[in-house]
């Protein structure tokens, strides 16, 4: 009886640790873009890179930002294991002062949800 209740344990934790490690994973190139001082009106488009470094397709669900003032795009499609993929994001460059937001970003990754961050400052024309 021992060496079955040995063999049921044995064989559900290799289970769970082959389970574990079948996942998507979100690793992104850099976790904040630095706008540095950009003029109003300029172009407020920026990209965070990333690569699903895990073994299952990375499947993005949501994307938003801390504010309406900045407009993220998430890839549609799912990123396969060792594929990269990009979230594009739009700052309201008319909007003249500093730059501090957060885009969080949902997906099956490993890490579900994930914080990246936006900053700089939009100064006048005429250097104000």
């Amino acid at each position: 009886m021992k060496k079955i209740v040995v063999l049921l344990f044995v064989g559900l934790l290799s289970w769970s640790v082959s389970a574990q490690e079948k996942t998507a994973k979100i690793e992104f190139k850099t976790e904040t873009v630095d706008y540095g001082e950009i003029a109003k009106g300029s172009d407020g488009v920026r990209v965070f890179e990333f690569t699903n470094t895990g073994n299952m397709p990375l499947i993005i669900t949501k994307v938003s930002s801390s504010c309406g003032c900045t407009i993220p795009k998430k890839p549609e499609a799912p990123i396969q294991p060792g594929q990269t993929g990009e979230i594009q994001v739009k700052y309201d460059t008319n909007r003249p002062g500093p730059i501090r937001k957060a885009i969080t970003v949902i997906s099956n990754a490993d890490t579900p949800t994930k914080i990246l961050k936006i900053k700089g400052m939009v100064k006048e024309i005429d250097g104000k």
